[in-house]
């Protein structure tokens, strides 16, 4: 890269490493060919690029990916770069329909197969000795005895003459059929319940919540998961309505009409009801429906401004354990709880603590009872989804603290779009070669001890990240190698095992090391890393502490293996080049860089939304695709190339679509052609658009139908339904807008991508000084 002047002026934005740039040349370079899982060490395509997997003894990229492919041998080496060693594991991950699903292994009564020592489960890493009587653990090297049913011979190279028949000796991910011993209590566990639980609060009712949850609830009840679409589900269903008291329904389905029983006295939770709480969709379809219908009408007049919150999900807890089964909660909610109840809350939002040593506060829950529910709820198998729908504070960080532990997930007023595609009672276990460990996790879930990482329910969009530290060297010639093991029940109550195995090349050179590392991954763990700081550190230290790791990694890499030049030149290795742009975009995320305008309701959904996200969903968070309309070319099935998140790469004549995982934005330029604004609105005329419409009109055109296929295969990529927003250049709305064009210096005192690669330049300088 060009020497950095001493005036900032000069530096042409052309010049820096550019996303786009490196999205496309992916594209191009891996796009095309199969990637075929079965060489330790490549690095896969970027979650940008599409491409199809072929496993051939390692987990595809879909299920985990990692920040580094080549790791390093000892700990020495990986503290001189400061490179994090980490994988981000997506154990249920959806597949495209051109690559196949886990094969499912049965062994029968004996289950498994597994390592004597370390429990590691059969995998393509085993080397079977003595004509195949025994096999030696790639782990531990511990040898295990054959049984009897499992023997086969070896051909002339030592490998089982079955290798390929069986896919847990060839392949890189699939599943176990789990045994009654890995089931609770030792028993098959009953299929799961959903349980939903609606705020008939003032606000709730008012604000048309309670109309919409019913409504969409009738059409939801044809969706509920099942694992084969001809067979009806066996999920059981229950309803419960909440002000400062709770409601639950008899709906069996023998009634005429629902009927309602009331308890009162929350401060001791129980379910007034057994028998017609939880029924079966089909056989009581008619009252359910009644009931949908009715309670809109029930609420309609209500006076009733207080909620509770910690009573419901005991409600919820208790009914499941009732029926004895697992389940899910999906609960409504409205109001801050401030009616006389366990887990009542106060108003604590205070903007005067921002920036203060004190302001880590704010994202902890204020009281702990919502803690020890959380626990209640993982040994149940009780998952609890939140929707929240505010028009003031409500104390996210509180009420998120059960859903972010049980594996399920948080929902703030968007329009509904449940996958309700669950498992329940959910365990996982990260394994690794002697050598290295997991020492830390990050995700929505609860740990009882180090190593086990339980949920009451996973859905294919949740993933877990593990970091890794050395104990011990390891070895160039056997590798890193990692199995993640999920012991789960399905949505028909099978209790399953999955398994995804990973082997990673070690290196005892720097320069292998830069050469094989995963930018995306690197920032996803980052920014894991750094939002979870927040809970116990100011918020400057955290920055500062990021900024000054990045430092480390690119100071390292130009001191030991880019070829000598002038200082005044900044050095990136190629796989990282990005980084520092992406950094940025961390560093002036609302969680760590608030303006004003955002509240702390926010700012702790989106810190607990980043603990789960994959890395194709952080990457489009942090760096927003901004696509140039004009450009589409209504024959082509391609989608224009992406511009840079930057206002001087917005022409006024435009219109440009951009999304983030969260939002799309429709900003269309003051001087947009008008035979554009007609094909996309109808309308000629700038001032005539509606900045309003979240939808835009279905026209008889090619351009329009385009665009709105493309608007839904974007939406159809991301796990939360994306609201569109139109947004007129030089119009109010156009301050939010700007907030995602992250190249540029935000009003919230973020630095632009020029400056903020001089300061990096700096740090770099100082360090190697």
């Amino acid at each position: 890269m060009p020497p950095v002047q001493k005036t900032r002026h000069r530096i042409d934005p052309d010049a820096i490493p550019s996303p786009i740039q490196v999205i496309e040349d992916d594209k191009a370079n891996k796009g095309s060919e199969p990637f075929t899982t079965g060489v330790r060490g490549q690095a896969p395509p970027l979650v940008t690029t599409k491409f199809q997997v072929k496993d051939q003894g390692n987990a595809s990229p879909r299920y985990i990916r990692c920040t580094a492919y080549n790791m390093p041998c000892n700990s020495d080496m990986a503290k001189q770069s400061q490179v994090p060693l980490a994988a981000v594991i997506k154990p249920l991950a959806p597949l495209p329909p051109d690559e196949t699903p886990p094969y499912l292994v049965d062994h029968g009564e004996s289950g498994p197969i597994r390592c004597n020592r370390c429990k590691a489960y059969m995998c393509p890493y085993m080397q079977f000795i003595e004509g195949g009587r025994r096999f030696q653990c790639g782990f531990c090297s511990c040898v295990t005895e054959v049984p009897p049913h499992y023997f086969q011979h070896l051909d002339h190279t030592g490998k089982r003459v079955d290798c390929y028949d069986r896919p847990e000796l060839s392949m890189g991910s699939y599943e176990f059929m789990a045994t009654v011993d890995y089931c609770k209590n030792n028993k098959i566990p009953q299929p799961p319940a959903f349980i939903f639980l609606i705020d008939v609060s003032y606000n709730a009712v008012k604000n048309g919540m309670v109309g919409i949850v019913c409504q969409e609830l009738k059409t939801l009840l044809d969706y509920l998961p099942r694992e084969n679409p001809d067979v009806e589900s066996n999920i059981r269903v229950g309803f419960v309505t909440y002000n400062k008291v709770l409601h639950f329904y008899n709906v069996k389905a023998s009634l005429a009409q629902p009927q309602m029983m009331v308890v009162s006295d929350v401060a001791d939770m129980f379910v007034p009801l057994l028998d017609g709480f939880l029924v079966n969709v089909s056989e009581s379809r008619v009252v359910i429906e009644s009931l949908l219908d009715q309670i809109p009408e029930m609420f309609a007049d209500t006076r009733e401004t207080e909620t509770v919150f910690g009573p419901v999900i005991q409600a919820g807890l208790e009914a499941l354990k009732a029926a004895d089964c697992a389940g899910k909660l999906f609960v409504f909610h409205s109001s801050l709880p401030i009616a006389e109840a366990p887990g009542k809350l106060k108003n604590r939002e205070d903007k005067k603590l921002v920036g203060t040593d004190k302001e880590k506060s704010l994202f902890q829950p204020q009281v702990s009872f919502y803690n020890t529910l959380a626990k209640e709820c993982v040994v149940q198998g009780c998952c609890v989804d939140l929707f929240l729908f505010p028009n003031q504070y409500v104390d996210v960080a509180t009420l998120g603290v059960v859903p972010t532990s049980t594996g399920g997930s948080i929902y703030k007023y968007t329009y509904f779009q449940f996958l309700m595609h669950i498992c329940t009672g959910v365990e996982l276990v990260c394994g690794a070669v002697t050598g290295i460990r997991a020492t830390d996790f990050f995700g929505s879930f609860y740990m009882s001890n180090t190593t086990d990482v339980e949920l009451a329910g996973l859905d294919c969009d949740k993933t877990v990240t593990v970091e890794f530290r050395h104990d011990d060297k390891l070895s160039e010639e056997t590798g890193a190698l990692m199995q993640c093991a999920v012991l789960y029940t399905s949505c028909s109550g099978q209790r399953r095992l999955r398994i995804h195995n990973m082997a990673v090349n070690c290196c005892s050179q720097l320069a292998d090391l830069y050469r094989n590392c995963e930018t995306d991954t690197v920032i996803n763990f980052f920014a894991k890393y750094a939002y979870r700081s927040v809970l116990s550190s100011p918020i400057k230290n955290v920055r500062d502490s990021l900024v000054n790791q990045c430092a480390q990694i690119l100071a390292c890499y130009r001191k030991n293996c880019a070829s000598p030049s002038s200082a005044g030149q900044l050095i990136l290795p190629e796989c990282m080049k990005l980084l520092p742009v992406y950094l940025n975009c961390v560093l002036k995320s609302d969680v760590l860089q608030p303006g004003a305008d955002i509240s702390l309701d926010d700012r702790a959904y989106l810190r607990q939304l980043v603990s789960t996200m994959d890395v194709s969903e952080s990457h489009v968070f942090f760096y927003p695709r901004l696509l140039p309309l004009q450009k589409l070319d209504v024959e082509s099935i391609s989608v224009p190339v992406a511009v840079r998140d930057s206002e001087e790469r917005l022409s006024r004549g435009g219109v440009y679509l951009l999304e983030n995982g969260l939002n799309i934005f429709l900003w269309v330029g003051v001087n947009a052609q008008q035979e554009l604004l007609q094909n996309i609105f109808g309308t000629p005329a700038f001032g005539q658009i509606d900045p309003n419409m979240t939808s835009l009109p279905a026209l008889d055109n090619p351009f329009s139908k385009r665009l709105r296929e493309i608007i839904e295969s974007v939406r159809a990529q991301r796990s939360r339904y994306m609201k569109l927003m139109v947004v007129k250049q030089e119009d109010k709305l156009e301050l939010i807008f700007k907030h995602f064009l992250v190249e540029d210096k935000s009003n919230n005192g973020g630095a632009s991508y020029v400056d903020f690669l001089c300061h990096m330049h700096k740090e770099i300088r100082q360090l190697l000084s």
